[in-house]
């Protein structure tokens, strides 16, 4: 009789186990971020320390992280990686979390040339951690350019007609301003120019569309762009570089004379983000140094924690510049807010558009 109970039991037990581990759901922290930022090779850690899963989004653009936001995605997001130059348009425009600092202690490690900046910070809350940085280099295959171009003009040469890419950004833009000197005397009025120096850009860029094969909007599609010797020379990043290198392609990177613009990326939590507890823990994780040592292992980025230095060789130091910061950022003009982002992304558009 009680062997038949047990039996009679069994198909609601059955019920109550499944219906137990249909509730029972992992957590999962949504991102978009920049390409590379999101790795198995650092992310599947944090899966496994946390019991949860982190979906990652990739975005071309700053505007591309922008209008995604702004079009209602927000809620859709934990976490965002935005650049200097739009970090503190989101900050003001609400969509992005204060940070209660007090959760995130390694803050503190992060470099104080970064943390000073006033990008993030308003009425006295600070919205988002530096997590890395670097610059926009001139990237090239050195079978074809085999001395270091010394100058960004590399790209407008004849005999490089539909050998070059160009970054769909903004970026563009600031290099083709480069050109022009108008980064002098002053670089931050790269991203203050006036209708008329607008126009000289444009008309400096439609001179360039010759040589342009395609512009490129991600990482890896400008790694595939070299790898099948479609171009030879490009604005790119420090991943693209990396990327290539472990494929052995002939790749060299360079800041030409004219130097170059350069970002710093923070990690920040949106406002509309349900997880804010566990995006708290990702940004501890993300910014503690062996962490760090491993992002740059994947992008060839800097750092923004210096400590990350102490798991790297000698060499590995001196690639990144964390052996001489000062006189390397002197290099690059970080992106800054543009407060006639529409003006230039008109200006940008025309370009595009022109045949």
């Amino acid at each position: 009789m009680i062997w038949r109970r047990w039996m009679g039991l069994w198909p609601l037990l059955a019920v109550v186990l499944v219906a137990g581990s249909c509730t029972t759901k992992t957590p999962t922290l949504n991102l978009l971020v920049w390409e590379g930022y999101a790795d198995p090779s650092f992310v599947k850690a944090f899966e496994e320390q946390h019991y949860c899963k982190v979906s990652a989004s990739y975005m071309g653009s700053s505007d591309e992280l922008v209008a995604k936001l702004r079009g209602g995605s927000a809620g859709n997001y934990d976490i965002i990686s935005p650049s200097s130059d739009v970090a503190t348009s989101i900050a003001s425009a609400g969509l992005a979390a204060p940070l209660d600092l007090s959760k995130i202690p390694g803050y503190t490690q992060l470099s104080a040339q970064l943390t000073s900046l006033p990008l993030v910070r308003m009425n006295g809350q600070v919205y988002g951690v530096p997590f890395m940085w670097g610059p926009d280099p001139l990237i090239y295959d050195t079978t074809v350019l085999v001395q270091p171009p010394d100058s960004w003009n590399v790209l407008w040469d004849p005999k490089y007609r539909k050998k070059i890419s160009v970054w769909d950004d903004l970026s563009t833009v600031y290099m083709a301003a480069q050109v022009l000197g108008y980064d002098k005397p002053d670089s931050s009025r790269l991203y203050n120019l006036s209708d008329e120096q607008l126009e000289a850009v444009k008309k400096k860029l439609l001179e360039l569309k010759p040589n342009i094969r395609k512009m490129w909007s991600t990482g890896g599609e400008l790694t595939n762009l070299f790898q099948n010797h479609e171009v030879v020379a490009a604005m790119g990043w420090p991943l693209m570089t990396n990327q290539l290198r472990k494929i052995n392609f002939p790749v060299g990177e360079t800041i030409p004379k004219e130097n170059t613009t350069g970002w710093i990326d923070h990690l920040m939590i949106t406002a509309g983000s349900e997880n804010k507890d566990l995006a708290y823990e990702f940004l501890k994780y993300m910014i503690e140094a062996q962490t760090q040592k491993k992002v740059t292992d994947v992008t060839g980025y800097t750092p923004a924690n210096p400590q990350a230095a102490q798991f790297m060789t000698p060499a590995e130091v001196k690639s990144l510049h964390l052996d001489d910061v000062d006189s390397y950022q002197k290099r690059l003009y970080f992106w800054q807010n543009v407060p006639r982002r529409a003006k230039y992304n008109e200006i940008w558009n025309e370009v595009k558009a022109a045949q």
